[in-house]
């Protein structure tokens, strides 16, 4: 079975709080990019992992896809299957890739071997292996809180628009993240926000809180900002705990290939 998982960006990151078990609150908007890895898997004699495409750092037996499966194959009588995935998100970017290459692991196991699991269950079985990954079960634009597995659907469109992700392959501890900012309730209401589309509010009132603390840090990112600003982006951020910086645009824009250079660039229209 051949499936193709896809990105997300974040619509602002409100860290809200700080919880006793040291995880954090957020508030965000999850929404759904057709930027995609792929993924198959057959029945075979004995179980396996293997990959292409962008190197994954770790253990292949660490990998979230592996764990998705065995995690259903613990409940359930799974024949042994072969895995291979075509990483092309790049990886540890803020845009979920991991965790949706988990959750469509999920997805796909349910129904070639036909589980009947509804979507609360493989949301619980998608939260044992990741805090984004109950997201990509649905796939649907969603807000998050909690630690971002509370999500309430959200009816979002930006079809037509074109989104533009650059990545300059900085890495970013998701942790060091975390520690660079002070957990606050926002006085921004971001479903209302969002709802009014308005990109000049988004521009000034629809923040990513890791910006703050992560920008001085990697002023690559801010620059990257900048750039799509000055291309004309109706509206750029981070996702996630970066490092990727996306813009939105309603018109195609054209990329100046000398500050693109060396950097992944994908445009594609929503």
């Amino acid at each position: 079975m051949l499936v193709f998982p896809n990105a997300k960006i974040n619509l602002g990151l409100q860290v809200t709080e700080k919880l006793p078990n040291g995880y954090h609150a957020i508030n965000t908007c999850f929404y759904p990019v057709p930027i995609t890895d792929a993924l198959e898997f057959i029945e075979a004699k004995k179980t396996a992992f293997a990959s292409s495409g962008i190197d994954i750092p770790g253990s292949e037996k660490q990998n979230l896809v592996l764990k998705a499966y065995q995690l259903l194959k613990k409940d359930y009588q799974l024949p042994n299957v072969s895995i291979h995935l075509l990483k092309q998100i790049p990886i540890g970017a803020g845009l979920g890739g991991g965790s949706a290459d988990a959750a469509f692991m999920l997805t796909a196991l349910n129904e070639y071997f036909q589980l009947f699991l509804d979507v609360s269950i493989l949301e619980d079985y998608a939260a044992q292996l990741g805090s984004d990954c109950p997201f990509f079960i649905e796939n649907k634009p969603a807000l998050a809180t909690g630690t971002g597995t509370e999500l309430t659907p959200f009816e979002l469109s930006l079809k037509g628009h074109w989104l533009v992700l650059v990545n300059p392959g900085i890495h970013i501890s998701t942790q060091a993240a975390y520690a660079g900012v002070s957990p606050k309730e926002s006085a921004t209401n971001l479903e209302e926000l969002l709802q009014s589309m308005d990109f000049d509010r988004w521009k000034n009132e629809l923040i990513n809180d890791f910006e703050a603390s992560i920008f001085p840090q990697t002023p690559k990112l801010a620059e990257i900002k900048t750039q799509l600003y000055t291309l004309g982006a109706n509206y750029a951020a981070m996702s996630g705990s970066g490092s990727t910086m996306f813009g939105i645009f309603k018109h195609e824009p054209q990329l100046k290939a000398d500050f693109f250079d060396n950097l992944y660039v994908k445009k594609v229209l929503l």
